[in-house]
C-alpha cells in the first residue's frame, strides 16, 4: 500500500463540500471580519440566514482563512446528509479520527477535545436543531479551548452563542454609473459566473443597468444569481432579465404571504426547473434522493425508466451540470454528482407519490445489492477499494436504511443490509452506528429466521468490541438458539465463532479457543474461505499466549490465505496475529518485521484498531531490545490511540500481560520522571509523526 491509498481514504472521509461550480469566493469581506471578531470573543458563532444565501460557502471560507490560527486544526463536518440525530456524536467522533469511539462517544469526544485548541465547523444544523444544541453545549462545557462555528437557518439557543446573520449580497441601483454598480458583490458574482459560461462576458456601459436590475430582482441571493447566470449559455442577457421579471410577477401574485427572499429563491428554482426538459426535470427530482451524491452508473440503475431512457442518462446529467443543478466532483474512481441542499430539497418536492414509491424500492434494492457485492469480509483483492466505495456511499446507505425502517415491507431488507455491513462497521470504527442500525432493524423482524440470527451475532460482535458484555451475551444466546434450528445451519459457524470471542473476552480462554476451533472446522467443511480466515485470525490472537506454537500455525495459514487472494486489508490483521504468536515464541526479529509492516499499512488506511495493537506490540519489542525510552514513547503513542478507540490493552487477554511487563521494565530502568516524559512525548506525537518517526524511521 502506498501513500496514494491513504490520500484516497482521507479524501473519501474528510473532504469538504465544494463550491457550486468550483469557482472563486466572491465578496463577504465584512462577514469574514465579523466572524474573526466573533470567534475571538465567543466560543460559539452561528451563521444564520435563509436557504441559498451562502452560509455554507462562507463557513468553508472562514475555516480556510483561520486554519493556521488553531494549533490543533480546523475540522469541517457536513450534517445535511445526516437524518438521525442519534448518530451525531459517533459521526463527529469518526470525523475527528476517534474511530470506534465506544458506547459513549460523547465522553470520548470531550476527553479528546478537552485540551485541544481547534475550530469545529458544523454545517447545516437546522434539521437537527435540538440535537445540535445539546451536543454543542456539552462540547463547550467539557473542552474550554474549543471554538465552534455552526451554520443554521435558526440559532441554536446555546448559552454564550454569538449570532452572525448572513445577508444577501449588496445590490446596486440600476441608475448608478458603471463604477458604482461594479463595486457591488452581487454584480461581481454574476459577472464572474456569466464569464465562465459565456466567455468574453464583461460588465460595461451597455449592460450595467441590465445586470444591476437582474441582481436587484434576485435580491442578491448567491444561489439565485448563480442559477440565473448559467442560463446565459442559451439566452441573451436582456431576454434573461425579461423572463425573470415575468416569472417573479406571476409567483408574487400567487403567494403574497411568502417572505421576499424565500419567494425570490423559490421563483428562481421554479424558473430553472421550467427551463429543463421534461426528462431533465424527472432526473432532477429522482437524483434528489441521493444525499451523498451519485455516480453515473448508479443514476442509470436507480433513475432510469418511466420517461428516462438509460441511453440518454449521460446527456441528461450533462444538461443538469450545465444548468448548475448538479455539481461534478472528480474522484479517483471517476466522477460523482451532487446537489446543493436547497436544490436537493426542491427536487424532493417534485416527486409524485407514485414515482416516489417506485424510486424508493429501486433505491433500497440497489444499495442492498451494492452492499452484497462489496462485502469487506470477502477475502478478495479489492478489499480496500470496496471499503472506500462503502465509505463514499455511506450517506446514501443511511437513507436506504431509514427507508427500510419506514416501510414494513422493507424491514427484512434493512436488517440484511445492516448485517452484511458488519466488517465495514468494524473497520470504519463505526461500532455505535452499526449497533444503532442493527438494534432498530431487529425490532420489526421478530421471526426466528436466519436473517435475525445473523443480525444478532453481528450486533453481539460489535458490542463485544465495545466491551458491552451485558448487551452482547443475551443477543448471542438468542442467536445460538435460532442457529440450532433446522434450516438455519449456515448461521451456526458464525454463532459459535462469536461465542468463542465472547468466552475469550471474559477470561475463559480454554473454552473460547475450543469454540473458535469448532467454528474453523465448520467453515472448512463448508468450503467457506472467508469464514476460515476470520476464525484463524481470532484463534491466532486469542491463542497467542495460551498456545503460541498452535497460534503461529493459525496465523501463518491466515496470512497465506490473504496473500494468495491479495486481500490487503485482512493481510494486515493476519500479520498482526502471526506477529503476536511469534513474539510469544521469542522470535522478536520476525515479530518486528510482521507487525511493523502491518502498522505501516493500517496507519495509511486509518484503521486505528489494528494500528493501535501494532504500536503496543512494537513497544514490547523495543523494551525486549533494551530500548526503553523508545518503548515508553511507543506506549505513549499507543495509549493515545487506545483512548481514541475507547479501549485498553488491559481489557484484551492477549495484550494485558505483556503490556504490564513492558511498562514495569521501562519504568524500572528509566525511573519515573524519564519514563513519564518519554510516555508524554509519544502520546503527543500524532498519527503522522508516529508513522514517519517511530515506524518508518
Amino acid at each position: 500500500m502506498t501513500r496514494v491509498a491513504s490520500q484516497a481514504y482521507e479524501r473519501s472521509v474528510n473532504r469538504a463540500r465544494p463550491h457550486l461550480d468550483g469557482s472563486s469566493f466572491v465578496g463577504r469581506r465584512h462577514e469574514l471580519a465579523a466572524a474573526r471578531r466573533g470567534l475571538s470573543q465567543a466560543r460559539l458563532l452561528t451563521l444564520t440566514g435563509t436557504g441559498g444565501v451562502g452560509k455554507s460557502r462562507l463557513a468553508l471560507r472562514i475555516a480556510e482563512v483561520l486554519r493556521d490560527t488553531y494549533k490543533d486544526g480546523v475540522e469541517v463536518i457536513e450534517l445535511a446528509t445526516l437524518e438521525a440525530g442519534d448518530l451525531l456524536e459517533p459521526i463527529v467522533a469518526g470525523a475527528l479520527g476517534l474511530r470506534e469511539a465506544g458506547s459513549d462517544p460523547m465522553t470520548v469526544l470531550v476527553d479528546h477535545l478537552s485540551d485541544k485548541r481547534m475550530l469545529l465547523v458544523l454545517d447545516n444544523c437546522e434539521h437537527l436543531l435540538d440535537d445540535c444544541a445539546r451536543f454543542v453545549d456539552q462540547l463547550l462545557r467539557g473542552a474550554p479551548r474549543l471554538r465552534i462555528l455552526a451554520t443554521s437557518r435558526q440559532t441554536l439557543g446555546v448559552y454564550g452563542e454569538q449570532v452572525l446573520p448572513v445577508p444577501s449580497l449588496s445590490v446596486p441601483d440600476p441608475g448608478h454609473p458603471l463604477r458604482r454598480i461594479a463595486r457591488h458583490d452581487s454584480v461581481r458574482l454574476f459577472v464572474e459566473r456569466a464569464a465562465s459560461v459565456s466567455p468574453g462576458f464583461s460588465l460595461d456601459t451597455r449592460n450595467a443597468a441590465c445586470v444591476a436590475r437582474l441582481a436587484r430582482r434576485l435580491e442578491g441571493i448567491p444561489l439565485a444569481i448563480e442559477l440565473a447566470a448559467v442560463q446565459l449559455r442559451a439566452l441573451p442577457l436582456e431576454q434573461l432579465t425579461r423572463e425573470l421579471d415575468e416569472r417573479f410577477e406571476v409567483l408574487a401574485a400567487g403567494s403574497p404571504a411568502a417572505t421576499p427572499r424565500h419567494q425570490t429563491l423559490r421563483a428562481t428554482m421554479d424558473w430553472s426547473f421550467r427551463l429543463c426538459s421534461p426528462a431533465e426535470q424527472r432526473l432532477w427530482a429522482r437524483l434528489s434522493m441521493f444525499s451523498g451524491g451519485v455516480d453515473l452508473d448508479t443514476a442509470e440503475a436507480v433513475c432510469s425508466g418511466a420517461g428516462i431512457a438509460p441511453a440518454e442518462m449521460i446527456d441528461l446529467v450533462t444538461g443538469l451540470v450545465d444548468k448548475s443543478v448538479l455539481v461534478g466532483e472528480r474522484w479517483e474512481s471517476g466522477l460523482r454528482y451532487r446537489m446543493l441542499e436547497s436544490i436537493r430539497a426542491y427536487g424532493c418536492e417534485q416527486l409524485t407519490p407514485s414515482e416516489e414509491r417506485a424510486l424508493r424500492r429501486r433505491y433500497v434494492d440497489h444499495y442492498r445489492d451494492l452492499v452484497d457485492r462489496h462485502r469487506i469480509d470477502a477475502i478478495v483483492h479489492d478489499q480496500l477499494e470496496r471499503y472506500l466505495l462503502l465509505q463514499r456511499e455511506l450517506p446514501n446507505l443511511r437513507v436506504a436504511l431509514e427507508l427500510c425502517l419506514s416501510d414494513p415491507a422493507l424491514a427484512l431488507v434493512g436488517l440484511e443490509t445492516a448485517s452484511a455491513m458488519w466488517s465495514f462497521w468494524l473497520l470504519a470504527g463505526a461500532l455505535t452506528e452499526g449497533r444503532y442500525w442493527l438494534e432498530r432493524t431487529l425490532k420489526p423482524v421478530r421471526a426466528a429466521s436466519g436473517a435475525r440470527a445473523t443480525a444478532l451475532w453481528v450486533d453481539s460482535m460489535l458490542a463485544l468490541r465495545q466491551g458491552d458484555l451485558a448487551k452482547a451475551m443475551p443477543r448471542l444466546e438468542e442467536c445460538r438458539r435460532i442457529a440450532q434450528r433446522p434450516g438455519n445451519e449456515d448461521v451456526l459457524p458464525f454463532a459459535i465463532r462469536t461465542s468463542g470471542v465472547a468466552a475469550c473476552s471474559i477470561g475463559d480462554a480454554r473454552r473460547g479457543l475450543a469454540l473458535l476451533e469448532e467454528s474453523l472446522a465448520l467453515f472448512r467443511a463448508a468450503g467457506d474461505v472467508d469464514g476460515v480466515m476470520f476464525s484463524l485470525y481470532y484463534a491466532a490472537v486469542y491463542g497467542s499466549i495460551e498456545d503460541p506454537g498452535r497460534a503461529a500455525r493459525f496465523g501463518a495459514e491466515a496470512l497465506a490465505i490473504c496473500e494468495a487472494h491479495h486481500a490487503q486489508v485482512s493481510r494486515g490483521y493476519a500479520q498482526l496475529a502471526l506477529g503476536m504468536a511469534v513474539w510469544n515464541l521469542g522470535d522478536y526479529q520476525r515479530a518486528d518485521a510482521l507487525v511493523r509492516e502491518a502498522a505501516e499499512f493500517t496507519g495509511e488506511i486509518n484503521d486505528r484498531w489494528c494500528l493501535t495493537q501494532c504500536l503496543e506490540v512494537l513497544a514490547w519489542i523495543a523494551g525486549a531490545r533494551q530500548e526503553h525510552e523508545k518503548a515508553a514513547r511507543m506506549l505513549g503513542a499507543a495509549h493515545a490511540l487506545w483512548q481514541a478507540v475507547d479501549a485498553s490493552p488491559t481489557r484484551l487477554s492477549y495484550h494485558a500481560r505483556w503490556h504490564e511487563r513492558c511498562v514495569e521494565q521501562a519504568r524500572d530502568t528509566l525511573g519515573d520522571r524519564v519514563f513519564a516524559a518519554s510516555f508524554r512525548d509519544g502520546a503527543s506525537l500524532g498519527l503522522e509523526r508516529v508513522l514517519t518517526c517511530e515506524i518508518d524511521g
